[in-house]
C-alpha cells in the first residue's frame, strides 16, 4: 500500500448526471407568479410566498420596518390570537416563518403533503388578515432593538457596519443595517406596522413557490381559492441607484481600547446579480477567497498562520451589493495580514486565476450543486431566486454547463472589471494604540481613526 502524499491535491471524479426538477408555472391576473415543482421522494411540501415589501424601498427614517413587520406577522390574525395560530399550526404539524430583506418579504410554511390544504389556508390568513396585536409588535420591537444593541458591542458586526458605510454612499440603503437602527426602530408603533402591511403586502410583482409531493393542478386550485381575489401593487417600490462612498482607497481604523485582535474588512461596491460576468466572476472569487483552497486562505492561514480563516465574497443583489474580504487576526499581524490580502487581491485583479485554479473551482461548483438541492426547502429557495431576480426559467437546467464553460481568460476579465484594489476600503476594528503605526507604514492610504462611544 503506497503512502498518501498530502502535498498533492486530489483529482476530481466524474461529474454525475443531475437534472433540476421540472417547474410548472402560471401567472394570476393579480400579478402573482406561481411556480410548482413536484418532488415525490418524501411526503413533504414547502411553500414560499414572496412579496416585494422590501427594506430597499424604505428611507432611513423607516429602516427596519419591513423586517419588524415580517417578524410580528406570526403574532395572530383577525380570526385567531397568536396562541391560537400557534396551536393551529402545531395541530397539523406545520411550521410558519416570515422574514424580510433588501429584495422583499418571504412568508413560508412547511408541512406533510396531506396537510397542505389546511396549511395553505393558514398561511393565506396570516398574510392577508394579520392583526398585529400590540403585545406582539412590542415583543418583536424589543427583540430587534436588543439585536441591534448587541451588534454594537460585537467587533465583527462593528467592522461590517463600518465597512458598509465605507463602501456605499450614505443615501444608498445598503450603507445601513437591514434591520435598522435604534432610532428608526424606536419610532415604530403598532399603527406603523399595520399601515405598512396594508399598503405593501400585495401580490403584484410577487410570487408563490410550492415544492414537494403535490401536483400542479392541486396547487393551482388552492392558490386561486386563497389568493385569486387578492389585489394590488406594493405602495413602496425600491428605486435607488448604487453609488460608492469613495473611489479612492481608504483605511479606516475603529478604535477599541484593549482589543487583542483586529477584525478586518476589505472591499468596495461589487456587481448586481444580473451581471453577464456572473459565472466568470464567481469562479474568480472562488479562487481568490471562496474555497478552503483559495489563494487568501492558503496564504493567510496555511502559509503564514495569521488567522483561522479568511473569505472573500460578492453579495449579488438586484443592484450591486458589496464585494468583501473578511478575516480576524491578532494585533501583532494585523498589518502583515492586510498586506498579504492586498497582494492577493491585486494579483487576482491584474493577472486573474490560472487555468488549473479555474478548473478546480469549476469542478467544485458543479460538483456541489446537486448537494445543495437535496431538500424541498433548498429547491424552493432556488426557484424563489428565479422570480426575485428575473432569471431565465432554464437557469438551473443550464447552471452546471454554464459554470463549466468558464475559462481562465473569462475569469481574469471579470476579475479585472469587478475587483478594484485601487478603490478598496480597508476597515479595521481594533486597538489603535497597537495597530495604527504599522498600518500607516503599509503606505496603502492615510489611516483615519474613528473613536466608538
Amino acid at each position: 500500500m503506497s503512502a498518501l502524499d498530502r502535498s498533492l491535491r486530489p483529482t476530481s471524479g466524474e461529474l454525475r448526471d443531475f437534472s433540476f426538477p421540472q417547474v410548472n408555472r402560471v401567472r394570476l391576473p393579480n400579478g402573482l407568479d406561481v411556480r410548482v415543482a413536484q418532488l415525490s421522494r418524501l411526503p413533504i411540501v414547502n411553500v414560499s410566498l414572496f412579496i416585494r415589501a422590501s427594506e430597499g424601498a424604505l428611507g432611513e427614517e423607516h429602516a427596519g420596518l419591513a423586517v419588524l413587520t415580517a417578524d410580528a406577522l406570526e403574532g395572530g390574525t383577525t380570526r385567531r390570537s397568536g396562541s391560537e395560530l400557534a396551536e393551529s399550526l402545531e395541530g397539523i404539524g406545520a411550521r410558519l416563518s416570515a422574514s424580510a430583506g433588501w429584495e422583499g418579504t418571504n412568508v413560508g410554511i412547511s408541512c406533510m403533503a396531506d396537510r397542505l390544504p389546511e396549511a395553505f389556508a393558514i398561511m393565506a390568513e396570516a398574510v392577508r388578515e394579520p392583526a398585529f396585536p400590540e403585545e406582539e409588535v412590542r415583543r418583536s420591537l424589543d427583540q430587534q432593538l436588543a439585536t441591534i444593541r448587541q451588534r454594537e458591542m460585537d467587533p465583527g458586526a462593528l467592522a461590517t457596519e463600518y465597512a458598509r458605510r465605507s463602501y456605499f454612499s450614505a443615501d444608498v440603503p445598503y450603507a445601513r443595517a437591514v434591520d435598522g437602527s435604534v432610532e428608526s426602530i424606536s419610532a415604530i408603533s403598532r399603527d406603523t406596522v399595520r399601515g405598512y402591511a396594508d399598503a405593501n403586502y400585495r401580490p403584484d410583482g410577487g410570487g408563490l413557490v410550492v415544492v414537494g409531493d403535490v401536483g400542479f393542478d392541486e396547487v393551482a386550485d388552492m392558490v386561486r381559492t386563497h389568493f385569486g381575489d387578492w389585489e394590488g401593487t406594493p405602495e413602496q417600490i425600491a428605486d435607488f441607484t448604487v453609488q460608492p462612498a469613495s473611489l479612492k482607497r481608504r483605511v479606516v481604523l475603529v478604535h477599541r481600547a484593549g482589543a487583542v485582535q483586529s477584525e478586518v474588512r476589505i472591499g468596495h461596491v461589487g456587481a448586481a446579480r444580473s451581471t453577464p460576468d456572473y459565472y466568470a466572476l464567481s469562479m474568480a472569487n472562488m479562487v481568490l477567497g471562496g474555497m478552503f483552497t483559495s489563494r487568501l486562505n492558503l496564504n493567510l492561514r496555511e502559509r503564514n498562520g495569521f488567522t483561522y480563516g479568511v473569505r472573500s465574497r460578492f453579495t449579488f443583489r438586484s443592484r450591486p451589493g458589496p464585494f468583501q474580504i473578511s478575516t480576524s487576526v491578532g494585533n501583532d499581524v494585523t498589518d502583515a495580514a492586510i498586506r498579504e490580502a492586498m497582494i492577493e487581491l491585486i494579483g487576482m485583479a491584474d493577472k486573474g486565476p490560472t487555468p488549473d485554479e479555474v478548473a478546480a473551482a469549476r469542478d467544485y461548483a458543479a460538483g456541489v450543486f446537486g448537494l445543495q438541492l437535496e431538500t424541498s426547502g433548498q429547491v424552493a429557495t432556488r426557484i424563489n431566486q428565479l422570480l426575485i431576480y428575473g432569471l431565465d426559467e432554464d437557469h438551473y437546467d443550464r447552471y452546471r454547463d454554464d459554470v463549466r464553460a468558464v475559462n481562465s481568460e473569462a475569469a481574469a476579465s471579470a476579475a479585472a472589471e469587478h475587483m478594484r484594489p485601487s478603490q478598496a476600503q480597508i476597515v479595521v476594528v481594533g486597538d489603535a494604540d497597537a495597530v495604527a503605526k504599522p498600518l500607516e507604514e503599509l503606505d496603502l492610504a492615510s489611516v483615519e481613526i474613528v473613536a466608538v462611544d
